[in-house]
């Protein structure tokens, strides 16, 4: 008889990856991008749960689709292509960018206000006991979905209920008009804001994650890993939703207790102080701390588990190499590892959206090999124009391209070269199948 999971346990596993997507970035971008789009705060809030809610959860269905694996997703690329694509991915979600941010945030946010002389060498001591806890945890991955899923994510969540409830019911402030890129672009600012949480990488990396831990739940079958991981993305996702709601209308209601602040963080900070009061600083510490610690057990895991698969070392001295890398980068400080990050994110981002498409498209084209070849191709080649602009190099001689005004010069070229994969290449694959 097939092993089932019991419902508690089902929740469990919803809870756990919900905790490991919501992160740093999670937490100190609704804010800010609540606060600037103001009045137009409904489409800018739509344009970001498309890519901080809707691409994740759809990233996890197609690692379950494509069989809970990277080899699946990438079956019909080159194998040193689609390794050198997951290496650079776990790379930007793990050591280099989105982990050691975790440990920035949660000590910015969470450690910071409450120590008088705050300086290089406090920030250093909170890295190493912080990553050091996040190891401590990521060794006992047999246990993950026990002890975050069913311990400290629950506590995470009733906290920002609370803090969920205390906005709508207690609003700071009345909605502004909209500022800057949120006046005449909210979707478009809002939907490329949600590039940040780095949560589409994420999904194709924690989808592997998860299907572990649900094999290590002694269930084999593969139709019923692939139900329980859908299950766990859309829990995930309603999580992820109810958050960013609250934290966007936090932002768009801070106007005037909060005017002048330098980021997203800073708004919460200050937020949660008038609603709480001297109280505020211990939920807020308390939200932060478990967010961030959450994901960067969760990061360093999944990074941990592929990089140990390509390699003769273990997943545990993995997990010891990137929790010390973590810690090392972590003291580079939060603006600049953000805006090393962006660049990065534009350039990478439409080609992992386009993977995904490609995963539910492929029954459908008559050569995949060939269809992901070129669609791949062409995402990475205009997504490269899109982070170009935004580094300031002159690319103004292609802003003939649609939507290159807005960041998304590579959205039509690479839906024009998946519909074109539609139609060609049949001939071809049968050619390939012909012996020699």
């Amino acid at each position: 008889m097939n092993k089932t999971l019991k419902v508690t346990d089902i929740l469990a596993l919803g809870f756990m990856t919900f905790a490991f997507f919501l992160g740093a970035g999670n937490i100190i971008f609704p804010p800010q991008a609540g606060q600037l789009a103001g009045e137009s705060l409904i489409p800018a809030m739509f344009g970001f749960l498309s890519t901080a809610v809707g691409l994740p959860l759809i990233g996890i269905i197609a690692v379950a689709v494509a069989g809970g694996g990277w080899k699946g997703l990438t079956r019909d690329l080159p194998p040193h292509v689609a390794t050198l694509m997951a290496v650079l991915i776990f790379i930007i979600i793990g050591p280099a960018f989105a982990a050691p941010r975790t440990g920035l945030v949660a000590y910015e946010m969470a450690v910071k206000p409450f120590i008088t002389d705050a300086g290089q060498t406090s920030l250093t001591v909170f890295s190493v006991l912080f990553f050091a806890v996040a190891l401590f945890f990521a060794w006992s991955r047999g246990k993950l979905i026990d002890m975050i899923g069913k311990y400290l994510t629950p506590a995470l969540f009733a906290v920002l209920a609370i803090l969920a409830i205390a906005v709508f019911m207690n609003p700071q402030g009345d909605i502004l008009a909209a500022q800057g890129d949120y006046v005449d672009q909210a979707f478009v600012t809002g939907f490329l804001e949600g590039y940040n949480t780095m949560d589409t990488f994420a999904a194709l990396m924690f989808g592997m994650l998860i299907v572990d831990v649900i094999r290590q739940k002694g269930i084999t079958d593969d139709k019923a890993t692939c139900t329980y991981l859908i299950y766990a993305g859309v829990i995930a996702a309603a999580g992820l939703a109810f958050v960013y709601v609250s934290l966007f209308y936090l932002g768009a209601t801070s106007s005037v207790i909060a005017v002048g602040a330098e980021n997203g963080g800073a708004i919460l900070a200050i937020y949660v102080q008038a609603l709480f009061g001297p109280v505020g600083q211990i939920i807020l510490s308390t939200i932060v701390l478990l967010a961030c610690l959450t994901t960067a057990i969760g990061l360093i895991s999944a990074c941990s588990d592929y990089f140990s698969s390509l390699t003769k070392l273990s997943y545990e001295k993995w997990a010891v190499i990137l929790a010390v890398v973590c810690a090392v980068v972590a003291n580079v400080g939060l603006s600049q590892l953000i805006a090393l990050s962006i660049p990065v994110l534009f350039a990478l981002y439409p080609v992992a959206v386009a993977l995904v498409v490609l995963t539910f498209a492929r029954k459908w084209l008559p050569n995949p090999r060939l269809a992901y070849r070129v669609v791949l191709l062409v995402s990475l080649a205009f997504s490269l124009i899109d982070a170009a602009k935004f580094m300031g190099i002159d690319v103004s001689a292609l802003n003939m391209l649609p939507l290159f005004e807005y960041g998304m010069a590579w959205v039509l070229p690479t839906f024009a070269a998946m519909v074109l994969s539609r139609f060609i290449g049949g001939d071809i694959e049968q050619q390939e199948a012909q012996p020699a």
